[in-house]
């Protein structure tokens, strides 16, 4: 793979990633905080190449490093990548609601952990130290259209989720980043900008198939999108007499919505709060069969 290869920074970032997972006393954490921070550099590299390797490339007077990214030249190992602050300061404004500033002081405390006399990483508990960590590393993940999970598997993926958790701001600051990179995946399709192995990867069709579902409007390209659940929390039964002997049953069933998908930007998530706080329905309405009547329960009968 090239260096600039987006999906090779992917893995690199996974492969640091599981080690700062690795628990005390296994590693120390500064050594977790260390390898963390190392990843965290790598996939805002990840995510901008995705969009252009010259993204990621080392401006000079030559431009060899842009060249080579670019793929107009050949490659070789004196590949040069810009620095953390560039990185994060470009998927600050590529990829919201990213804080390059937050970023940089992961940054700023591996360089002097790495390069000089200090001893200890981080001045703050690992247990603050985390949260605001996977608060950042999330959106870039997103960016990549990829999940937690992808990154450091099933069996730790729980570790992260009660990491952002703990975050106030993470229900804003997630639905906030996936509406934005919705909208950025359709802007960046329709001006044809990403290369047909991108495109291939962003063919939506994120539906579950849960047993329910019903339209709401997507807040981030405006289009027809599906709310999905299962579980029924009201039913409404009406009778509409069609003749002197017999009469109609109209049954509509109210459903909480579980998850979302739009099939336009490939916008989706599974959490009701976010919902919510992006002003969507919570639940919807679909038609129900006669035979789902609980005539024992409509009658009151014990």
């Amino acid at each position: 793979m090239k260096p600039w290869d987006y999906e090779a920074l992917w893995l690199k970032a996974k492969l640091f990633l599981n080690r700062a997972m690795d628990d005390e006393p296994l590693r120390s954490f500064d050594e977790q905080a260390f390898w963390a921070s190392q990843a965290l550099e790598l996939l805002g590299k990840a995510a901008l190449s995705r969009s252009h390797p010259a993204l990621i490339a080392e401006p000079s007077e030559d431009g060899v490093n842009i060249l080579m990214a670019s793929g107009l030249i050949e490659g070789d190992p004196r590949f040069k990548s810009v620095q953390a602050k560039t990185v994060f300061s470009r998927c600050e404004r590529a990829f919201k609601p990213f804080n390059s500033s937050e970023a940089m002081k992961f940054a700023n405390s591996r360089n002097a952990y790495l390069h000089s006399g200090e001893a200890a990483f981080a001045l703050i508990p690992s247990s603050a130290w985390w949260p605001r960590f996977w608060a950042q590393a999330i959106i870039l993940v997103n960016a990549l259209d990829r999940i937690a999970e992808d990154l450091v598997g099933a069996q730790r993926v729980a570790g992260v989720e009660a990491h952002l958790a703990q975050n106030k701001k993470n229900i804003e600051s997630r639905a906030e980043m996936l509406v934005e990179r919705a909208r950025q995946r359709v802007a960046q399709i329709a001006a044809g900008v990403v290369s047909e192995k991108v495109a291939r990867e962003m063919a939506f069709d994120a539906r579950i198939g849960l047993r329910y579902s019903g339209d709401e409007t997507c807040p981030a390209c405006g289009a027809t999108g599906t709310l999905e659940g299962e579980e029924i929390t009201n039913t409404e039964v009406e009778y509409e007499r069609i003749s002197e002997d017999d009469y109609d049953v109209n049954v509509t069933h109210t459903v909480w919505a579980d998850y979302f998908s739009c099939g336009t930007c490939g916008l989706s998530f599974d959490n009701p709060e976010y919902l919510e706080y992006l002003d969507m329905a919570q639940t919807f309405e679909v038609a129900g069969e006669p035979s789902d009547i609980d005539y024992g329960n409509e009658y009151g009968n014990d």
